[in-house]
């Protein structure tokens, strides 16, 4: 899976500021039968069985988890930018390695205890994620699972989101 992932990601220089390497994964999504590997794989990584509904992270992440919720049945739940969502929603402001960001999440979004499988393309410094995981938990899901298509190991975000697993496709 981490060969498939790596023949499909583009550096882009520069973007979206000067000297930040962004990991560019819309080749993968774009290649049917690459896309449809990776999001069978993770269903079968985390179990079909183990969780009830899949959270996408705005936005690269909305695409990966609406793929995985599609082909397992379930339904999907984004998490979204500030001043998005139309409902009552928790927030969460975060640190990320280029600024700084605000997530939130409808307040209804989960039944009492569902299980939550949270995935989004890149695991870049865990504060995306951390704000992701926690806004999960307020809003009463639980955690079944975090999985990345993308792990910057040197930016320290597995790190960060400890005790919680990480499940990185592919790790740089």
């Amino acid at each position: 899976m981490a060969r498939l992932v790596a023949s499909r990601v583009l550096d882009v220089p520069d973007f979206p500021k000067p000297d930040v390497l962004f990991k560019d994964l819309m080749p993968l999504f774009a290649d049917g039968a690459a896309f449809r590997e990776v999001v069978d794989g993770i269903i079968a990584y985390h179990d079909r069985d183990s969780f009830d509904v899949v959270v996408g992270i705005e936005a690269r992440g909305f695409v990966v988890a609406a793929a995985i919720a599609y082909a397992a049945g379930t339904g999907v739940v984004p998490v979204r930018k500030a001043g998005k969502l139309p409902r009552a929603a928790y927030a969460e402001s975060y640190a990320l390695e280029y600024g700084e960001a605000t997530l939130e999440v409808h307040q209804d979004a989960f039944a009492a205890g569902q299980r939550v499988l949270v995935v989004d393309d890149v695991l870049a410094t865990g504060g995306t994620a951390r704000a992701t995981l926690d806004l999960v938990e307020r809003a009463g899901g639980t955690i079944a699972g975090f999985t990345v298509l993308l792990e910057l190991s040197f930016l320290g975000g597995r790190e960060r989101l400890s005790p919680r697993a990480v499940h990185a496709l592919l790790t740089v």
